[in-house]
């Protein structure tokens, strides 16, 4: 089987995690004999930087006719000064948007040997994190009206959270059907007690949690949330939010783990093609020095290899390469508990050599 996959390496550190998650793609397919095509597509600032624009029509046009897409990290300090529409992440915006990726599964395990690298207080991680945020990805304030006015005190800025019943149903369902196939648990978080739109989301989610009588359901108000996640991490297991929740949620759950550079997602719509990206930044600041951690690129290319290819086995190889080298001590910088750690080489490099030698 042959799959053509569009890259997009992005800006700082996108370039060398991008290069690491192929390498271990093309290790994939020589073992298992399936054929993988890449194509490399200039998006966000390198995008500005030879463009003027953050995605540029052709990048898009790759990004239509692949079978997948795999982002490395879009952004830096060198385009903040840059106005909204110009922003290097509006080329993730515009990918999602036309590629109709409505939905954002971020996936949050610490594994028992990153124990120590978790802020989490001993007794609490004891008892596990594992859980998945479904994030809505093209609704939201994201994506609602804004703009700048003058009012009675001054210029005024606005952003509009909007959502539609159809946009809350279909993130619903998808994690709801996630549920079924992990601990049937699903938390929908909110701000219903003051948002309106809120309100919709709450009425859709249980009139959607009467069509999976398997599935425990419960709400939430976003700021326990956002508690409960470091007080009681192990009582979630599916969370289901908006655009904005997930995105700051999701990040504070990365956090639970170890670090930011293990955790990799997937954005889906309803057919096949998604984009995979790890949900940390361009670290600019550390590219090219060999400290970025590859893993959660390479998890996501995982992800890609199982939700998109339906390639179960392969997915699975990597992901128990990655936890082997993990227990054999190996770490990048980031989760390094001492003074000593690999390059983003090395560590790319055993993950390699255990994909190799795998059952």
């Amino acid at each position: 089987m042959t799959f053509n996959i569009a890259l997009v390496p992005g800006d700082g550190i996108g370039p060398e995690i991008v290069d690491a998650a192929v390498a271990v793609l093309k290790a994939v397919g020589e073992k298992y004999g399936h054929g993988f095509q890449f194509e490399t597509v200039v998006a966000g600032g390198a995008a500005l930087d030879q463009f003027d624009v953050p995605l540029p029509k052709e990048s898009l046009e790759k990004c239509l006719h692949s079978d997948s897409v795999l982002l490395g990290a879009v952004g830096g300090p060198k385009w903040d000064t840059k106005p909204g529409h110009l922003r290097p992440e509006r080329a993730l915006l515009g990918i999602r948007k036309e590629l109709n990726l409505f939905a954002n599964l971020r996936p949050a395990k610490l594994l028992p040997m990153l124990a120590s690298a978790s802020p989490l207080r001993a007794d609490i991680a004891d008892k596990g994190v594992d859980l998945l945020i479904v994030r809505e990805l093209t609704g939201g304030m994201y994506f609602g009206p804004r703009g700048r006015s003058q009012g009675d005190l001054g210029e005024t800025a606005y952003d509009t959270e909007i959502y539609s019943r159809g946009e809350i149903l279909r993130i619903g369902r998808m994690a709801f059907e996630a549920a079924l196939k992990r601990r049937k648990k699903v938390c929908s978080v909110d701000k219903a007690n003051v948002l309106e739109s809120s309100r919709l989301w709450r009425e859709v989610m249980h009139e959607l949690a009467g069509e999976y009588p398997d599935v425990a359901y419960s709400d939430m108000l976003v700021d326990n949330a956002a508690m409960q996640l470091i007080q009681n991490p192990s009582q979630f297991d599916v969370i289901v939010t908006s655009n904005l929740f997930g995105d700051i949620l999701s990040d504070e759950a990365s956090q639970l783990t170890g670090s930011i550079g293990l955790l990799a997602s997937a954005s889906l719509g309803e057919g096949t093609r998604g984009m995979y990206e790890p949900i940390h930044g361009s670290a600019p600041d550390i590219a090219g020095q060999g400290l970025a951690n590859p893993i959660a690129t390479i998890l996501s290319a995982a992800m890609m290899l199982n939700l998109s290819f339906g390639l179960a086995e392969e997915a699975k190889a990597v992901e128990t390469a990655v936890e082997k080298v993990l227990e054999k001590g190996f770490r990048t910088r980031d989760i390094a508990s001492g003074g000593s750690y690999v390059t983003s080489g090395e560590m790319t490099r055993r993950i390699l050599a255990e994909i190799s030698c795998g059952s």
